[in-house]
């Protein structure tokens, strides 16, 4: 637990506000960096798309319009949404990429130039997988209810509405080498699509890792005392009062010790409280390693510990704290400042049938009240 304590406390060894700080920043860099990447595919995509639409055009499939035409529509709807992402305009929206309205802009796109060039409409048909793989790394179910609402009217359209015959070019060898172009294409972007989704799921879980253990160490924090490693007041008395509730409902024994270090105001005043903090620590470590694995320990408030010893009679915790006593007496506490001595004194009580947690600390505090007055390093029993 003295590790816990210490390796928590190196997590604040810089300003909170600093850290914070940077790592916002780091994040809005990341964000930035994956829209830019993400703007680049799209126009290298329109562009691919061009050069084959111009392959068909040179083979006399379509019109010579249709290949910077489409280029224009698809380069001029990825910078407008990249503009977007780098104005507060895009922050408006709580998709800061956007690709929700890309992928609606995206089907119109396809739809409209599959009406005006049905000769090579397989191939803007085909990037429809696209446009959905793309809207799939954000959209939720509505979202993607509604444009794949969109698509299927606009289909109906396409298919049903006019006499539109929706070629796949293979007149010629060039338009059967564009188009097995496209189709490898088609699926190598959707391939491409969902590895750079399957990374941001790792990048998510990573993130959601490292947050799951910062929670933990802020919850071990707010229970431990940052000094001493040792539960802390809030923790230490919540403990108590699950173990009286739990002895009472079993019947079985539980007791209860107040300890507090002899004279530790003269500690802090001939050797400094940086010595009393050591001191401090070192006697919680050393509690740590003589007490069993159901026994809790915490600081109950400045030099005062409070030790809680489920299945334990008042004569067993008697002897389980003196032997504590000399253990702390015997410490060469020398090795901190030249003939210092730590001791502590001891109250304990065993918990009755129908007892309250602070009755059963009252009756603890008088113990160690009379171990004080009989002369300090000793152990009392209420």
């Amino acid at each position: 637990m003295q590790t816990a304590a210490t390796s928590l406390s190196s997590l604040f060894a810089a300003p909170p506000a600093d850290n914070e700080k940077r790592s916002s920043l780091g994040a809005r860099r990341r964000r930035v960096r994956i829209r830019r990447q993400m703007i680049g595919y799209i126009c290298i995509s329109y562009f691919v798309d061009a050069l084959l639409l111009s392959i068909y055009a040179a083979t006399g499939a379509i019109s010579w319009v249709i290949a910077p035409a489409y280029l224009t529509c698809g380069i001029g709807s990825a910078l407008g949404f990249g503009i977007l992402y780098e104005t507060r305009l895009g922050k408006r929206y709580d998709d800061s990429f956007l690709v929700i309205p890309q992928a609606v802009v995206g089907l119109l796109i396809m739809l409209v130039f599959a009406w005006h060039a049905p000769q090579a409409g397989f191939l803007f048909l085909c990037n429809l997988f696209i446009v959905f793989s793309f809207s799939s790394l954000r959209a939720s179910a509505r979202e993607t209810a509604v444009v794949w609402t969109a698509m299927a009217i606009g289909l109906l359209v396409l298919f049903l509405g006019a006499n539109k015959q929706i070629g796949l070019p293979l007149e010629t060898f060039p338009d059967r080498v564009a188009t097995m172009i496209a189709f490898a294409l088609t699926i190598g972007r959707c391939m491409f699509i969902g590895i750079f989704s399957n990374s941001l799921r790792e990048s998510l879980y990573n993130k959601s890792r490292q947050l799951k253990e910062a929670y933990r160490r802020i919850e071990e924090l707010a229970e431990l005392d940052e000094l001493t490693g040792s539960f802390n007041r809030r923790c230490i008395m919540r403990m108590l009062d699950d173990e009286v509730a739990r002895a009472q409902r079993s019947k079985a024994p539980c007791a209860v010790a107040l300890i507090d270090l002899d004279w530790f105001k003269r500690i802090n005043d001939s050797h400094g409280h940086p010595i009393g903090d050591e001191v401090l620590r070192t006697f919680a470590i050393t509690v740590f390693a003589n007490i069993r694995g159901i026994d809790r320990f915490g600081r109950y408030g400045g030099e005062e510990f409070l030790l809680i010893m489920p299945e334990t009679s008042s004569t067993a915790a008697a002897s389980i704290l003196d032997r504590l006593r000399l253990i702390v007496a015997e410490l060469d506490w020398s090795a901190f400042s030249p003939g210092m001595a730590v001791t502590i004194s001891a109250g304990v009580a065993e918990l009755s049938p129908t007892e309250t947690p602070d009755a059963l600390l009252a009756r603890a505090d008088e113990a160690l009240y009379a171990a004080k007055e009989a002369g300090r390093n000793q152990v009392a029993s209420a």
